[in-house]
């Protein structure tokens, strides 16, 4: 019996996919626990066309992102910090604080794990930092921090 997945199943596939399995197996197992239905011609065009919205979804998604980091690499961000002798922070600037700056000064909202910090930033500069916008796109943010 052939069979279209509702969820990944483990060594039988992933969602959406079409197999053939047992028809015990089918009838027992897979269709009453919900994790797939009988691949007949309505279900199999219905799958079709979750696929074709889901796609338009993702490419939305996608371009929504690219116009968040062409925005963001637009904007330069400035962080004031109280510094001590030869332009070193008291502490350093967590991501926490530049997504927060970005919010006041641009109005864009971006989550502060998607801001990728890859050494830890103590001294007074500019510095271009990535942000993960989308798992495809990755914008480079200009920070430009000053002494307080």
């Amino acid at each position: 019996m052939e069979v279209i997945l509702l969820q990944d199943v483990k060594s039988l596939g992933k969602k959406g996919d079409k197999v053939n399995v047992n028809d015990g197996y089918a009838r027992n197992y897979i269709i009453p626990k919900k994790l797939g239905i009988q691949a007949t011609a309505a279900n199999i065009n219905d799958l079709k066309l979750q696929k074709a919205n889901e796609a338009r979804i993702e490419q939305k998604k996608l371009e929504e992102a690219r116009e968040l980091a062409a925005k963001l690499e637009q904007s330069g961000i400035k962080l004031a910090v109280k510094c001590g002798e030869n332009g070193k922070t008291f502490g350093s600037i967590s991501s926490k604080e530049i997504a927060a700056a970005v919010s006041s000064q641009t109005g864009l909202e971006i989550d502060k794990k998607k801001v990728l910090l890859k050494d830890q930033i103590k001294t007074v500069g500019t510095y271009t930092i990535p942000v993960k916008v989308h798992r495809d796109v990755t914008a480079q943010l200009k920070l430009e921090v000053e002494a307080e």
